[in-house]
């Protein structure tokens, strides 16, 4: 690590000039594992439905870095003690705590590589630099971990209020227009402060915490889980999943050098963990190896991958239904049915072209967060709010969806 003094000043379109603040942070913005993250899509397909939805997660951790930054300022002007080393550390957490993603965000995880979560990989990854570095990520690792004694620091990189959801939402609202994101994280982190060692918010904040919750509801049901998103990037996994079968099987299937193993193996989170070869593969896998094979892939002999390739390539994407009800089997055999025929496949063949799944939203987890009234007394926020009670805040509203190509429907 060099000694000069690395200040650096980084415009940022959220939030304008920002300064960071660590050689540390500087230092690890600078590793190859890092910037990797600007190869990463930080919504994934999302860009299908916002053509500006289209920035990364190295943004990201930038962003969540400086929120980071912002909070550890205001909680040390309250009295709240955090050493140099402390910040320092937590800065680092939050900068790292993505680094385990893989290309399109979740689709590699839910496809390819089973049991393996992208925090398991953050993990194994951030173990990895702290030998490089010579544990100078020790507290960082053991922040993110929630292994720290100030478990204030940990709520500060992932809780219900943390610096990660605070620059997403604010990030993804300004990338693809939807207004209805947009939260004031500045006043929310001017609110924060340490009681009992944990992550409260002052009374005076209590409806910004409104806003920013129902904020993320919508930005889930309007961005995340848009009906035409969710299919676009299910296909995706699906296409993932045919090419590995297709080559588990001994048919040729194109790859990149970074993702061949990940296509040609079959793999479990025990030998991603006790491989360091794998890590290294992943480490050097991104987007741009996804989209190159899709590219070849739509030419490929099987027809399944042809098609579904070919799809994502030119944006023709599958139909989609969307309801509260699960679609029975009957539905789904109806639609399998018609598939075989349009496309003159099997049956089993058929199936792979059409999806059915559900998705899960819910506006308020069980960790809760904690409000504290000018008397020094504390409420949860779910009995503390008097527009948005208990019942509304915990229900998890489900919706099961059914996407088939849209040949068949005409």
């Amino acid at each position: 690590m060099s000694t000069h003094n690395k200040n650096k000043i980084l415009n940022d379109p959220v939030y304008g000039f920002i300064t960071i603040q660590h050689e540390l942070s500087f230092d690890l913005m600078d590793h190859p594992f890092v910037q990797r993250l600007r190869r990463i899509s930080q919504l994934g397909l999302s860009h299908v439905v916002y053509p500006g939805a289209v920035h990364n997660r190295f943004h990201h951790a930038i962003g969540a870095l400086h929120l980071m930054q912002e909070a550890i300022a205001v909680l040390r002007a309250k009295g709240t003690e955090i050493s140099e080393a402390e910040g320092e550390a937590a800065c680092a957490a939050i900068l790292l705590h993505d680094i385990g993603h893989g290309p399109f965000s979740h689709a590699l995880e839910h496809s390819i590589v089973k049991g393996v979560h992208h925090e398991d990989i953050s993990a194994l990854i951030m173990s990895r630099l702290n030998d490089e570095l010579n544990g100078s990520l020790d507290t960082a690792i053991a922040i993110f971990n929630d292994h720290h004694p100030k478990r204030f620091l940990h709520q500060l990189v992932s809780s219900q209020l943390d610096m990660d959801r605070m620059d997403y939402l604010a990030r993804d609202s300004f990338y693809s227009g939807v207004a209805e994101g947009k939260i004031g994280s500045e006043r929310i982190i001017k609110m924060l402060a340490v009681k009992s060692g944990l992550l409260v918010v002052e009374e005076k904040g209590i409806y910004s915490i409104e806003k920013f919750l129902m904020a993320r509801r919508l930005m889930y049901w309007q961005v995340y889980l848009h009906r035409t998103v969710l299919c676009a990037e299910f296909m995706l996994m699906h296409a993932l999943k045919r090419a590995k079968a297709l080559a588990l099987s001994g048919i040729e299937v194109f790859t990149t050098p970074a993702l061949s193993i990940f296509i040609n193996e079959s793999l479990d989170r025990a030998k991603f963990i006790a491989d360091p070869e794998i890590l290294n593969r992943f480490c050097e896998l991104d987007d741009s190896d996804i989209t190159c094979a899709l590219k070849v892939w739509q030419h490929h002999d099987d027809a399944i991958l042809s098609d579904l390739s070919k799809r994502i390539v030119h944006r023709d994407l599958f139909r989609i239904e969307l309801q509260s009800q699960p679609f029975s089997a009957e539905d789904v055999d109806a639609k399998i049915k018609r598939v075989a025929e349009a496309f003159k496949l099997t049956p089993e063949d058929a199936s792979e072209l059409v999806i059915n799944d559900t998705i899960e939203n819910s506006l308020y987890g069980s960790e809760g967060i904690t409000i504290q009234y000018k008397d020094g007394s504390t409420l949860d926020f779910a009995e503390a709010s008097d527009q948005l009670n208990r019942e509304i805040l915990t229900r998890t509203v489900s919706k099961s969806f059914l996407c088939y190509p849209k040949e068949i429907s005409r």
